[in-house]
């Protein structure tokens, strides 16, 4: 019973500096916590940029992004298993193409189509930056999916904790469902879902944090079965102002297309 008095003083106590900061102009990395992205982002104070979309923060981790991460390496693996000749991927997220950078290190990433799909202020960059030579050129830049052939490969590392739509909605906007699904760093909990805001350079962004057991009841519903699944221990983040929620846990999912909509996913390894 002591020991539980004192975690709870402990949890509170913290919870109360963290929102002390928040009130000072001096928030956490995460902080708050809102029913959803909308609710999250209605929350931002006028004074601060609100979300991703900004050509100032375009530049925010870039040069990290770009290098070969240890969570990483179960994506290489399967795309490299899952490669061939055309296979058409849409890196969902993508940023300024760092995945493709990271990857064609340890990858020969010439005889793919790669499209990275994200919001107006990156793929502006993005093009201005691959007009100069400075990225890729092999690289196909878009923010929107009109136009889009057909995916045959969705890789969404670190998209899913900043879309503003349910996955399944977003897999809908894509001309026919990819036949394979590569998901990264989709931060979970074993709860409700909750989203908190994310210090990004001088942007406070949704970060939702989704219920596991919902998000792959989505995944089975939209006709997707788990071939692989891993964690990310490192990638756990505890809400400052709310550390009795408990600390996220990030996973990663190779799934593929089956016929029936309403096949159950496997269990999750």
């Amino acid at each position: 019973m002591a020991g539980r008095v004192r975690r709870e003083m402990r949890l509170g106590l913290s919870a109360a500096l963290a929102r002390a900061r928040v009130l000072a102009g001096r928030a956490p990395r995460f902080a708050g916590a809102y029913p959803d992205p909308a609710t999250a982002l209605a929350a931002v104070p006028k004074t601060r940029l609100a979300g991703y979309d900004h050509d100032a923060i375009v530049d925010v981790t870039f040069a990290e992004m770009a290098q070969v991460a240890l969570w990483d390496y179960p994506v290489i693996l399967w795309l490299s298993r899952l490669a061939r000749p055309g296979l058409r991927v849409l890196d969902a997220g993508g940023h300024l193409g760092t995945k493709h950078i990271a990857f064609s290190r340890l990858l020969d990433l010439g005889a793919l189509d790669w499209t990275v799909y994200d919001l107006p202020a990156i793929i502006r960059a993005a093009r201005t930056r691959q007009a100069a030579g400075h990225l890729p050129a092999a690289i196909r830049f878009t923010e929107t999916f009109d136009g889009l052939a057909g995916v045959d490969l969705l890789l969404a590392s670190g998209l899913l904790q900043y879309l503003d739509e349910p996955f399944a909605a977003f897999l809908g906007r894509l001309p026919a469902p990819p036949a394979h699904l590569i998901l990264n760093k989709v931060a979970t909990r074993d709860g409700a879902a909750v989203t908190t805001l994310e210090q990004i350079g001088a942007a406070r962004v949704p970060y939702q944090i989704r219920a596991r057991a919902a998000f792959e009841a989505e995944l089975a519903t939209a006709g997707y079965r788990v071939l692989d699944s891993w964690q990310i221990p490192s990638l756990a983040h505890t809400i400052a102002t709310h550390p009795r929620l408990g600390p996220s846990t990030s996973r990663g999912y190779v799934l593929e297309r089956v016929s029936s909509a309403s096949s159950a996913a496997s269990p999750a390894r």
